[in-house]
C-alpha cells in the first residue's frame, strides 16, 4: 500500500483550484478502498502454483533463490488488487495472477536483484493483461459491478459508502488514467516505475495521475465547502495524510 507521503497527494501538474484537502482525501479513500484486497488471505490456487513450480525445478536437481520466491509470494496481493482494478472480474483476476506467476517463474533470470520486484511483476501482468483483452474485447465483465462492489466494500458503514462512491468514480476513468492512479496511489510506485510498466514517459504518467485525481474529484463532487464537515475528511487529516 501507498505511504502516507505519496506523490499522488500533491504533483506541481494540480488542476488549478483542486485544494490540497481535496487530494489528501482522494488519496485516503483509495488507500483505504484497496486495503481490504491487500491485507486479505493470498489465495491457496497462487500458493500451489508456485509449490508445483518448485517441486518441477527440484526434479530438475534445481532450485528458486530464496529472495526471489519470497518477493514473489510477498507481491500475490498486489498483484491481485491489480489485476481486480483491470478486469473488475475475480475469476479473470485469479487467472491473469496465475499466468503472471507462471511467466514470472520462466523469466526469472532477466529480473535484475537489486530493482523493484513488484513493478517488473506488475509489467508482467499488465503486458499478459492486455495481450488477453485484445482476444476477448467483446466479453462482458462484472457487468453490474456487483464482485468489485464487495471488493472496495470498507467495514465502517459510513467509510463503505464513501469507498463505494470512490469505486464507481474509479470505473469511469479512462484505463490508461485508471491504472496510473492505482499503481501510484494505491500500490506506492513511483512515477518513473509506473512509466517503466506502462511504457510511457514520465511526464506522461504524471499527467495520467493529475488528470485522473481531478476528474475523480469531479465525479465525486469535492471542493473546499464540500469537504468542510466530511467525516472522511476529518478523519485523513486526523490521521495526518
Amino acid at each position: 500500500m501507498a505511504s502516507t507521503d505519496n506523490p499522488i497527494l500533491a504533483t506541481p501538474e494540480s488542476k488549478p483550484g483542486l485544494p490540497p484537502t481535496v487530494q489528501r482525501h482522494l488519496g485516503h479513500q483509495l488507500r483505504a478502498a484497496y486495503a481490504p484486497i491487500e491485507t486479505a488471505a493470498t489465495p491457496e490456487v497462487f500458493l500451489a502454483l508456485i509449490e508445483r513450480l518448485e517441486a518441477a525445478l527440484a526434479e530438475q536437481g534445481r532450485s528458486v533463490e530464496p529472495a526471489f520466491r519470497e518477493g514473489m509470494l510477498a507481491a500475490l496481493s498486489s498483484l491481485r488488487a491489480f489485476a481486480l482494478s483491470l478486469t473488475n472480474n475475480s475469476a479473470r483476476a485469479d487467472d491473469l495472477v496465475q499466468d503472471t506467476i507462471l511467466r514470472a517463474w520462466q523469466n526469472q533470470h532477466r529480473f535484475q536483484p537489486g530493482t523493484n520486484l513488484n513493478a517488473w511483476l506488475f509489467t508482467i501482468l499488465r503486458n499478459a493483461f492486455y495481450s488477453e483483452q485484445r482476444k476477448r474485447m467483446r466479453e462482458v465483465q462484472d457487468e453490474d459491478g456487483s464482485y468489485a462492489a464487495r471488493l472496495f466494500t470498507a467495514p465502517d458503514q459510513g467509510h463503505r459508502l464513501d469507498v463505494q462512491d470512490l469505486r464507481a468514480g474509479l470505473a469511469k476513468l479512462p484505463p490508461d488514467q485508471r491504472e496510473a492512479l492505482i499503481l501510484v496511489g494505491a500500490e506506492g510506485l513511483s512515477y518513473e516505475e509506473v512509466a517503466g510498466i506502462c511504457g510511457v514517459a514520465i511526464g506522461t504518467i504524471k499527467s495520467r495521475v493529475n488528470r485522473a485525481r481531478n476528474r475523480l474529484a469531479e465525479l465525486l463532487g469535492y471542493g473546499d465547502d464540500d469537504l468542510t464537515g466530511d467525516r472522511m475528511m476529518q478523519s485523513a487529516m486526523g490521521e495526518g495524510v
